[in-house]
């Protein structure tokens, strides 16, 4: 994850109760190139990282959640007239505290998402965010700060304590 693990996770402190970046007991990223097949790759990630986790059980929403903050990145975040081949732009990061699972995508846009006509489920797109919306617990975005240029969209899943 880097040195900027504890400055991404700053937001993630405002309006919920404590998390503390030295309390992470797992965490995992990827670099994702910048072509749509990444999203394939995104879901494959986290995939085994759940996996190994022993959260495999929560596949399918994280799944959903990290395909649609993954392709947004692709689709809005990178200028238009960008190589599709050169390195990797977009950043996905898995971050899991004991009662809580934070899926984080950075990219290169310091533009604030948008979320599209959630109204228009007929629409080929511009639900993304209001996907995310209804499966994460909550979600949101800041930009980076520092040498890093750009933005980093997350959301957080409350994990129950096994029984």
């Amino acid at each position: 994850m880097g040195t900027n693990g504890s400055t991404m996770l700053e937001p993630l402190r405002q309006g919920l109760p404590p998390i503390d970046p030295a309390a992470v007991s797992s965490s995992a990223s990827c670099a994702l190139p910048p072509r749509f097949e990444a999203v394939r790759g995104a879901r494959h990630f986290t995939k085994s990282t759940l996996a190994g986790w022993g959260l495999g059980e929560r596949f399918d929403d994280v799944a959903l959640v990290v395909s649609e903050l993954v392709t947004n990145a692709l689709r809005h975040a990178l200028p238009a007239d960008a190589p599709r081949t050169e390195d990797a732009p977009v950043r996905l990061h898995l971050m899991r505290w004991t009662s809580r699972l934070v899926c984080a995508v950075r990219d290169p846009s310091q533009e604030s998402p948008v979320a599209g006509n959630s109204g228009d489920f007929a629409a080929e797109s511009g639900r993304g965010l209001f996907l995310v919306d209804s499966f994460a617990d909550s979600w949101g975005w800041h930009p980076l700060a520092g040498t890093l240029r750009g933005k980093v969209v997350w959301a957080l899943f409350r994990l129950h304590a096994a029984d």
